[in-house]
């Protein structure tokens, strides 16, 4: 069945993922900014001039090999020029483009001119990709109005979108509606493109770890597997126990010595806290790396208390936020959906994520919050040196003695985007919210990994969240991608997405 010939969205959404999870998996750990490769139509009308096509053709191949990105494009050879004009040109270009299927992230339609609107259509459709579409048209001069420099692609490109949304084609558009390709403003249009091409990719074929059971007065982050399956997320769970036995079983090797020198060099350790303590948290890092190795995880949930602290003597803090510095997420209180927020701001900025509480008010000022958690901030997320110690609020119940392994510091200052995904079960659906504040400097005298957040219009936010059914989680990352995300999230996956403005 084509998307472009079927009416049903559920049908069409089902395709789409189907097109996604054949896509090559992310290696471990492995930073993914600019590893994108798009597939280029160039179109032509034959009535306007050729030269404009070349042009482009060339100058949007140079633009893309020195951004660091890859390309799959029709050669002379194969078409007139190396363009899209004709019906049979486009489906030499759909057949070049799913002989590259599992190569190919987005799609970038580029009108020099007017351009053959049912030729791209043609060719995106029955190359059947599935996969993010960019539609850029060039901009015509003032001084070059006569019927040889005419480009008129400003109309061109409505023609085109219209074709595509007959089509059933998702497509995102540029900031304005006609630009130069080798303008500031493309640019960046070409950066946020490819930022939601890895957030459509990453998720559509997501492996989120859940490692132990949800602890059981948290029937705040209880979810759907099946909704998520439904849109190629995979859920991989592996009991604590499994866990905490082969971290005790673990003999002194020197993989273990490495990784104890590690944990010393990654903060400053509490005096209260000796070799024993640091090699025990040792052998329970690896243990979950090699896990989350072994099964491909993208990110990871852990039931951080009180089964770790109680029957092996630390918690899994350290773990997390050694994993997280390294591009692998980690949520707290198995909040998978929180794992899966924090894997998409991942992909979008190229940065780690963090995960917190919304948790306090901050005085008077309505649109601040104190963010934090006990916690497994990222070491990116530090203002100054963390703290390795234990847990402050757990610690009072269970023992200090064994809940070592909490990162604790004060977030720097700086932009932040913040972001929650949730399953609403009860309507069968996915949805999320997203938005963007500042990490602040103002004072807050308290325990754990501290955020004093400033959000414009918080109470606004709070009160979205609050009558919607979200977790009092939420994931935060120092980078500006609210809008990578809404687009990725509403338009390419059909989630219902409040963007908070």
């Amino acid at each position: 069945m084509e998307s472009g010939h079927c009416t049903d969205p559920h049908v069409k959404r089902i395709l789409f993922l189907l097109g996604q999870k054949i896509k090559l998996r992310l290696c471990w750990g492995e930073k993914v900014l600019n590893k994108v490769v798009f597939g280029v139509v160039v179109t032509s009308r034959s009535c306007f001039p050729d030269h404009l096509a070349v042009e482009a053709r060339k100058m949007i191949l140079k633009k893309l090999d020195s951004m660091g990105f890859s390309s799959v494009i029709v050669s002379e050879r194969d078409t007139p020029l190396g363009v899209v004009q004709t019906y049979s040109d486009a489906v030499k270009c759909a057949d070049l483009f799913q002989k590259n299927r599992n190569r190919i992230d987005g799609v970038i339609a580029v009108l020099p001119n007017f351009g053959e609107e049912t030729g791209v259509s043609a060719a995106i459709d029955q190359a059947q990709l599935q996969v993010p579409v960019l539609v850029q048209a060039c901009e015509d001069s003032l001084e070059k109005l006569q019927i040889e420099n005419r480009r008129d692609a400003f109309c061109g490109k409505l023609s085109l979108c219209n074709n595509l949304y007959q089509r059933g084609i998702r497509f995102t558009n540029t900031t304005t509606h006609t630009c130069s390709i080798d303008s500031d403003v493309f640019t960046k249009d070409l950066e946020f493109f490819a930022a939601v091409c890895r957030v459509v990719k990453g998720l559509s074929h997501a492996r989120i770890g859940a490692i132990g059971s949800r602890p059981d007065p948290f029937h705040t982050v209880r979810y759907s597997e099946k909704l998520l399956q439904a849109y190629g997320i995979t859920v991989s769970a592996v009991d604590l126990a499994e866990i905490i036995f082969k971290s005790r079983e673990m003999g002194m090797t020197p993989e273990v010595s490495q990784k104890t020198e590690a944990i010393k060099n990654y903060g400053k350790i509490a005096p209260q806290y000796g070799e024993e303590d640091i090699i025990r948290q040792a052998k329970l890092c690896m243990v979950i790396e090699d896990w989350v190795r072994e099964n491909q995880c993208d990110a990871t949930a852990i039931q951080c208390w009180n089964a770790l602290e109680q029957y092996y003597g630390c918690a899994p803090c350290l773990a997390m936020s050694l994993m997280g510095e390294r591009g692998l997420p980690s949520a707290c209180e198995l909040d998978v959906l929180g794992a899966l927020t924090m894997y998409a701001m991942n992909l979008a900025s190229g940065e780690p994520s963090g995960y917190l509480d919304w948790n306090n008010n901050y005085e008077e000022d309505r649109d601040k919050c104190i963010c934090l958690h006990c916690s497994n901030f990222p070491k990116r997320f530090a203002k100054a040196e963390m703290e390795i110690s234990d847990l402050d609020v757990l610690g009072t119940t269970l023992g200090a003695e064994n809940c070592f392994g909490a990162c604790k510091t004060r977030v720097a200052a700086g932009p932040m985007t913040f972001a929650k995904i949730t399953t609403d079960d009860r309507n069968g659906k996915i949805k999320a919210y997203v938005g963007e504040g500042e990490f602040t400097d103002d004072p807050a005298e308290t325990k754990g990994g501290v955020a004093v957040c400033h959000v414009r219009g918080l109470q606004n936010m709070m009160k979205y969240i609050t009558k919607n059914g979200f977790e009092h989680h939420v994931a935060m990352n120092r980078s500006s991608t609210a809008d990578v995300l809404e687009e990725a999230f509403g338009n390419y996956l059909g989630w219902e997405v409040y963007r908070h403005r």
